[in-house]
């Protein structure tokens, strides 16, 4: 692990973050080289500005963070986004229809929103928290199905984030082909290095600086 902030999304989803804050995440993304910059929908054009002619892309989230969204607004969400430049979508799935057996339905959104993302990548957020294991098999084998790029553990906004244990579920389930993203609660090297090894090939976190820096240290 050269390079590690090549594998990780350098985040800010707070409700209240301003704009002078998106400004500084994406002049650290650049500056550190993170793989992209994730932030809420409505700083997607302002990030877009920031960061032409770069090599950070720029990633945001879709039913954000309850996933409650009907499949048509998810849809439209995602379109829109893409065209506002958007390159990467974290999109929630709807967890109670999961729970309740409904799997066609989380079928078609991950399908809807793998369309509208116009083969930009689209990580699915299955919320593990909120799963029993078996659900976790479920979900991760629904998002393989439907043509997504990652499964994705967490928003961060439930009552538990990543653990070591629901990334390696996570990566049986899919095998090597997709991409499994680690986010929530991942604040330190330690960490981050834990769910690699678990088999996350993406961290998503907003201490980001602080785990570059403690990887500086040790190495």
């Amino acid at each position: 692990m050269k390079n590690i902030a090549r594998i990780i999304d350098h985040t800010l989803l707070r409700q209240d973050a301003q704009e002078a804050e998106i400004q500084n995440i994406c002049i650290e993304a650049v500056k550190h080289k993170f793989f992209s910059v994730f932030i809420n929908p409505v700083y997607v054009p302002f990030a877009v500005s920031l960061l032409n002619g770069s090599d950070v892309k720029i990633g945001t989230t879709i039913g954000f963070p309850l996933g409650t969204d009907p499949v048509e607004m998810k849809y439209a969400q995602s379109r829109f986004l893409i065209h506002q430049g958007a390159q990467e979508l974290d999109m929630v799935i709807n967890i109670g229809a999961l729970k309740d057996g409904n799997n066609k339905i989380v079928e078609e959104e991950v399908y809807q929103v793998v369309s509208a993302a116009e083969g930009n990548c689209v990580k699915v957020i299955i919320e593990t928290c909120l799963l029993t294991d078996e659900e976790k098999l479920i979900a991760s084998q629904i998002a393989e199905n439907s043509g997504a790029n990652f499964v994705k553990t967490s928003t961060g906004f439930s009552y538990g984030g990543a653990t070591a244990n629901d990334v390696k579920i996570i990566r049986e389930t899919i095998g090597e082909k997709m991409g499994v993203k680690a986010s929530g609660g991942i604040k330190s090297y330690a960490d981050f290095n834990k769910m690699v090894k678990a088999g996350a090939t993406r961290i998503g976190t907003s201490s980001s600086i602080k785990i570059i820096k403690e990887y500086a240290r040790i190495n």
